[in-house]
């Protein structure tokens, strides 16, 4: 009987590497490739991972991951772990995230990321800050907390929690919420704003700040010098 050469909880690591996974992939994934200046990969049967160090990336026909330490895992190789400098590109969307930390799921194409969260979603022109983030439906409900900046040309915001529905372009914040729009100020318990209708639902304890901006028709026209009624010396009879 031929013996097997690789022993139970076999690891190989390779320095550099790069590799393709063609395992069959779950069913609203695909195949991907990933790459790394060093590679750590575990085939203990129920174990099955791989590490990634060092320009660490992992490509998909929508999604491209980046960062310092990618780690996969699970059946099909369904999750990702990516710590330092994390950068995720969903071409689908036109959006990308960067972070600290995150994690994926490759098959429902959810993450959870952690640290110094940003989100450029260039379709809607639209930029979240914040200092944790949690996707849904793919990518099209966003979840992001702790001081949570919103960033478009005219509009500035701030709050401690917000809810981005992508497709309907809907933001709702919570938490002190602060929302300054074309020059004016919005105070509320929660606020709610339609980019695309440019509508704002306020509710709670409500406060706001109008700016007018006066044109030079608005402007009082000033008094007319009175006529010297004086009579000329050569009038007086």
């Amino acid at each position: 009987m031929r013996r097997n050469p690789f022993p139970p909880g076999l690891w190989l690591a390779a320095l550099p590497v790069l590799g393709i996974l063609f395992a069959p992939p779950p069913a609203s994934a695909d195949s991907f490739r990933f790459s790394g200046d060093r590679t750590e990969i575990v085939l203990a049967e129920g174990r099955e991972r791989t590490l990634l160090r060092g320009n660490a990336r992992v490509i998909s026909s929508e999604i491209t991951l980046e960062a310092e330490e990618i780690e996969l895992f699970g059946t099909d190789f369904r999750y990702a772990v990516t710590r330092g400098r994390v950068r995720v590109t969903d071409a689908a969307r036109d959006m990308t995230i960067t972070a600290d930390t995150l994690r994926f799921d490759r098959e429902t194409e959810n993450s959870r990321a952690t640290g110094n969260v940003t989100v450029e979603d260039r379709a809607n022109d639209l930029v979240l800050k914040g200092g944790y983030l949690e996707t849904r439906e793919g990518g099209d409900l966003l979840f992001v907390q702790i001081a949570v900046r919103v960033l478009q040309d005219d509009l500035t915001a701030r709050a401690q929690f917000l809810r981005y529905r992508r497709l309907e372009e809907i933001l709702e914040l919570s938490g002190f919420p602060v929302v300054y729009w074309k020059g004016d100020q919005y105070r509320a318990t929660r606020i709610i704003l339609n980019l695309d209708t440019e509508e704002i639902e306020m509710q709670g304890q409500v406060e706001g700040s109008i700016f007018v901006e006066r044109g030079e028709e608005d402007e009082p026209e000033e008094d007319e010098p009175e006529e010297d009624e004086t009579p000329d010396a050569g009038d007086s009879p």
